[in-house]
């Protein structure tokens, strides 16, 4: 495993406010940084990595060279976008950084992050390289974004003078549907020794492969049990409450189903009910009706006819009616039934208390009067006559 020091310039001009690649050039160089960082501070315990900003009012320094990966992640979140990338006092800020190193025995690297125009000229970053080479810092440039050919020749010069060995590297890459940092793991900007490297870069370039690493989600365990076991502690909890919930759903919806059908009875008991007990009093109105219509047609029928008995039946009922109302209108009532008119007056005028009661109610008439009984009397004789002259009429006629 390498011992290394290395600081990682970033480029936060204006053109990484570009959407070629997704989601931003900035968003997709912060990824890349993020996951070089990782695989830095993973493959050798000792390794520092430090950030720094090649653009806005000037370099800046984000985090010298520390093994925290933290401090380095936390450092990057709230960037601003603006200006123009210094590439020159960049690197050279990043030199003096790692000239200032705690542990002299880490190997130097510089990796620069290039997404803007190179404003210098060729033979001022020749000069650059020499100084690095003579300092023994390797140099790792990431060409994206912008691609025109003075750019790439002008970084094509820079690594010349600085490449030792085949220890500093260049890797171009285009716009497109990859992202930044997947294009990099394979990489020998990303393993770091040229060889593959060993630890978290393996697991991720695995990964990024599409091949299996031969752990559970990717991680060794012999590397970093801690985070090895958190992850199978986490999947197990989280498959645990999965089958709780799906249980709970299935028993909520089997009790949903049985209380649907129990009330779907019962409604259909009560409609039958319902509906029996009406028609029930339907058929019991309708009987009624049909035998008051029957009676009512018959009585007509009958009088129609001229029928005797239904005739004596119809007086008889309402005699008995007026004989519960009044018994005199009853009696009265009788008399002009049964007897013709003459015959009635006659019979009125015999009862004596029935003449007498009908003139006591009358206002301011004497049934004792003289006068008022020899009208009665006359009246009597000349009902009797009359009669005598009915009962000759027809012996009369019988003769001629």
């Amino acid at each position: 495993m390498v011992l290394e020091a290395t600081m990682i310039c970033i480029d936060n001009s204006e053109w990484m406010r570009n959407g070629d690649y997704s989601p931003s050039r900035f968003q997709a160089q912060s990824d890349a940084v993020s996951l070089i960082c990782g695989a830095k501070t993973q493959s050798n315990p000792e390794n520092t990595v430090g950030v720094l900003t090649m653009a806005g009012k000037g370099v800046r320094v984000l985090a010298t060279p520390t093994s925290d990966l933290g401090k380095i992640l936390a450092c990057m979140h709230g960037l601003e976008i603006g200006g123009e990338m210094n590439l020159a006092a960049g690197i050279q800020v990043a030199q003096l950084a790692l000239k200032h190193r705690q542990n002299k025995k880490q190997q130097q690297r510089i990796i620069v992050f290039s997404g803007s125009p190179v404003k210098y000229e060729k033979k001022m970053l020749e000069m650059i390289g020499r100084k690095l080479k003579k300092n023994s810092v390797a140099l790792d440039i990431v060409n994206f974004g912008e691609d025109d050919e003075g750019k790439t020749e002008k970084l094509e010069a820079l690594l010349a003078a600085v490449n030792n060995n085949d220890s500093s590297h260049m890797v171009h890459v285009p716009p497109g549907p990859n992202a930044l940092s997947d294009v990099l793991i394979s990489t020998p900007i990303f393993t770091g020794d040229g060889e593959g490297g060993s630890g978290f870069a393996a697991a991720a370039a695995a990964a990024s492969a599409g091949g299996v690493s031969g752990y559970d989600f990717g991680v060794d365990p012999n590397l970093d049990p801690e985070l090895a076991l958190a992850l199978r502690v986490s999947m197990e909890e989280e498959r645990a409450r999965q089958e709780a919930a799906a249980k709970k759903a299935a028993e909520d919806a089997s009790k949903q189903e049985k209380g649907g059908e129990q009330q779907a009875v019962s409604q259909d008991a009560t409609m039958t009910e319902q509906t029996s007990t009406a028609a029930s009093e339907v058929g019991t109105k309708t009987d009624d009706m049909m035998d008051d219509e029957n009676a009512l047609l018959q009585q007509a029928l009958a009088m129609s006819m001229d029928d005797p008995a239904a005739s004596h039946d119809v007086k008889d009922a309402d005699m008995s009616e007026a004989a519960t109302d009044d018994p005199e209108l009853a009696r009265a009532f009788q008399l002009s039934v049964s007897d013709p008119p003459n015959d009635t007056v006659g019979r009125l005028l015999a009862d004596q208390s029935f003449v007498s009661s009908i003139l006591a109610s009358l206002p301011g008439v004497d049934p004792n009067d003289p006068s008022v009984k020899d009208l009665l009397a006359s009246m009597q004789n000349q009902s009797e006559s009359q009669k005598k002259n009915d009962e000759e009429r027809p012996n009369e006629e019988d003769k001629k």
